[in-house]
């Protein structure tokens, strides 16, 4: 297989913007003309080996940087953008879409950002009715989805948070849970189990958190760690979220929570400790549950987190989806993107772990540009914790590019080098270009059909 040509510009212009050097300056210290940087930061060439050796030894770069970033995902939430109907046939080729996602990256998220306003006045528009005489109407973004599209694109990574998190495990010397309670009653706080629907509920003027007896040990844990980032970690939460500049105050608190959330994994499940084990077990997301004292669900989430530069982890895909295949929570450090709207794949594995409750389900699946991934699923149903009280069904998928299965226990006896092994999956219908899904719900945008009144295939048209 010919070795795929590195073309980062947009990187190398960001490093070297972080260095605050100017183009002679930079250009001289990895050894290259002024010209030739120029070339390559404009993508008119690729990143030569001896720029990359530079840029480790000279700067101590992590180089995997220089092949990461938001190009594929971006080159996919473009794609997804495009398929709206509104664009009929404008879809522009793959190769302008990938040469905008690495020359223009800027001008790609404003583009996405334009679609998705446009999509949700297009929503309220569609029903008036109802938003008529309503004070509370708007147009602008979903805080939800801008928060989820700021974890999206930090890589699910969040350096300043994972770091207090870390020093906070180091200092608890094993015994999280004591030093959480520690650290609540050095303020003051007393920690109360209380029959409560609530998972957990803090009274400032008593200065008293309930926890639910309902609720799992390793719930009450995280729940106790939350309101540790929520009180300790004030100022490093609100400094992290006033570099992410979000649009309405709405989304700036419904993101403080999930940055406590993620200071609550993270603690929970230390980078350093948490990697080393996950290596030595063969990332055995049973295996680190025991160890960790935390739900298969947080074992998978946490193990799409583990992008440290210069201490990465395997990069991992997570995503967790409803019974009726939306997606709920997603992140993803392979190639492999996850639609913006709308569910997943209905080929992917995730879709048949309701089936089989408590049990894990192993796929080997191929997405339409070649790429191979070995996909993990099971259900993460959520008892209400009394009679009557709601199930909250979930199901949840990890999985890696097939190159890393070596360093997955869930590979073993998988015929990973047999072709016919890997099951076609997709990303959305109206992007997939495969001709012959049975399961597809609208043909593919950028195909012409051909619709024969005199014969019925599996769908009632030919992809051509």
């Amino acid at each position: 297989m010919a070795t795929q040509k590195l073309y980062a510009g947009a990187k190398l212009r960001e490093i070297r913007n972080r260095l605050t050097l100017t183009q002679k300056d930079f250009a001289a210290k990895l050894g290259v003309s002024l010209p030739y940087l120029n070339q390559m930061e404009n993508n008119n060439r690729p990143v030569s080996t001896t720029v990359v050796l530079a840029l480790a030894q000279e700067f101590g770069l992590d180089v995997t940087e220089l092949s990461t970033g938001d190009s594929e995902r971006l080159v996919s939430d473009m794609r997804e953008a495009l398929a709206d109907p509104i664009f009929a046939d404008a879809m522009p080729p793959l190769a302008d879409l990938r040469l905008t996602a690495s020359n223009a990256p800027a001008l790609a998220r404003a583009f996405i950002e334009l679609h998705r306003n446009y999509r949700q006045t297009h929503e309220r528009l569609a029903s008036l009715d109802e938003a008529l005489g309503r004070e509370d109407a708007r147009i602008q973004a979903s805080p939800w989805e801008e928060v989820r599209d700021f974890f999206h694109y930090c890589d699910n990574y969040i350096d300043a948070v994972d770091h207090a998190a870390e020093r906070f495990a180091a200092q608890a010397q094993g015994d999280i849970r004591t030093a959480a309670m520690d650290r609540l009653a050095a303020r003051g706080i007393t920690v109360e189990l209380a029959d409560i629907e609530s998972l957990r509920r803090y009274d400032a003027a008593s200065k008293t958190l309930h926890l639910s007896s309902r609720s799992a040990p390793q719930t009450q844990v995280f729940q106790l760690l939350l309101q540790v980032a929520l009180l300790s970690q004030d100022q490093l939460l609100e400094a992290t979220l006033d570099f992410a500049r979000f649009q309405s105050d709405e989304a700036r608190s419904i993101a403080k929570i999930g940055l406590a959330n993620y200071f609550a994994g993270a603690a929970l499940m230390p980078y350093g400790t948490f990697l080393t084990a996950a290596q030595d077990c063969r990332h055995d997301l049973e295996l680190l549950s025991a160890r960790f004292g935390a739900s298969i669900e947080q074992v998978a989430h946490r193990l799409s987190t583990l992008q440290r530069p210069g201490a990465k982890g395997i990069p991992f895909f997570f995503v967790r989806v409803d019974q009726a295949g939306t997606i709920t929570k997603r992140h993803s450090a392979t190639r492999l993107q996850f639609a913006r709207f709308g569910g997943a794949c209905p080929l992917w594995n995730v879709h048949r772990a309701f089936e089989t409750p408590g049990h894990f389900l192993r796929q080997l699946a191929e997405t339409p540009d070649g790429v191979r991934y070995i996909s993990l699923a099971r259900d993460v149903s959520k008892p209400g914790g009394s009679f009557g009280a709601p199930v909250r069904r979930y199901a949840i998928a990890l999985g890696c590019e097939v190159r890393h299965a070596d360093a997955l226990v869930y590979a073993d006896n998988m015929d990973v080098n047999n072709a016919s092994a890997y099951e076609p999956i997709g990303i959305s219908c109206r992007i997939c270009e495969r001709k012959t899904c049975h399961q597809r719900s609208v043909p593919p945008l950028e195909r012409r059909l051909t619709i024969n009144a005199d014969e019925r295939g599996t769908l009632p048209y030919e992809v051509n």
